[in-house]
């Protein structure tokens, strides 16, 4: 009783991501296994499910929910929901992703949960950077970093999403040479990647077209049917990494197409 009491007071996001991994695993589950992963009562999975549902994410059955698959083209993940999803993954993916950049170096950041990861890992490194990004988050964090040059191209907020899009940043961003981009996707179908948002799609092809090198992010849950728009194909993409969770098939295909592949292993990342 004492850990599921604990494990109440974890924050709405945190719970709502533990359920959806919990029906990503097994498909559909009733109220009262819902509440025995999260540790929670059923009418806080209620009250979890209502907005999960109301946000795109499930369908209600009967006593329970299962995982809409697939979800709307156009369909975006909660920033706060989305960056609790496959936590391990993006943090070991994030960690490799640190690795490769060198001091002095000039990166475009977007603004993806698991670019946010390879950011706190570049942090570890201390390393001095000029940093271009369009997410508050990242800007935030990457403030108090002394060694760090912390660019915000500007544009609107999109709402909802802490970042921004559209003029003046995606101009600004197109005069721009850098050194590396770490880009993520809504999706990676073959070779072909794509987002949910035509706005983010659009910026994201301005920071890939200013990069001598580019290196996309993603977890394996990225694997899958495409979203609204295009983003790019593969071969104007360095390198991906991802996660061993990441389908052979998959994987495969981007070799294939002459990309360098790294996968990671989250059950080997550092505590």
């Amino acid at each position: 009783m004492e850990q599921a009491s604990k494990r109440v007071d974890i924050v709405p996001s945190k719970r709502r991501a533990l359920i959806l991994e919990h029906l990503r695993v097994n498909g559909a589950a009733s109220i009262q296994e819902l509440a025995d992963t999260i540790g929670g009562s059923q009418s806080t999975v209620r009250r979890d499910l209502e907005h999960l549902v109301e946000k795109g994410y499930l369908e209600r059955t009967h006593g329970g929910a299962h995982l809409l698959q697939p979800m709307r083209a156009t369909f975006e993940r909660e920033t706060s929901v989305n960056a609790q999803l496959q936590h391990a993954e993006k943090v070991a993916i994030g960690r490799e992703a640190a690795l490769r950049l060198s001091a002095r170096d000039s990166v475009i950041f977007d603004s993806s949960s698991t670019v946010m990861e390879a950011v706190r890992a570049t942090a570890d490194r201390d390393l001095p950077l000029t940093i271009v990004t369009n997410s508050l988050e990242i800007a935030d964090f990457a403030a108090d970093i002394r060694s760090w040059r912390v660019i915000l191209p500007g544009g609107t907020i999109r709402p909802r999403y802490r970042h921004l899009a559209g003029e003046p940043g995606e101009s600004f961003i197109r005069t721009l040479h850098a050194d590396v981009c770490m880009t993520g996707a809504s999706a990676v179908t073959g070779t072909l990647l794509t987002e949910s948002a035509l706005e983010v799609a659009s910026l994201k092809r301005a920071m890939i077209s200013s990069a001598r090198r580019t290196i996309l992010l993603v977890d394996s849950s990225k694997f899958a049917a495409p979203g609204f728009c295009t983003l790019c194909d593969v071969s104007e993409i360095d390198e991906v990494i991802t996660d061993d969770g990441a389908p052979e098939d998959g994987l495969n295909t981007l070799r294939s197409a002459e990309r360098t592949v790294t996968v990671v292993s989250a059950s080997k990342t550092p505590k």
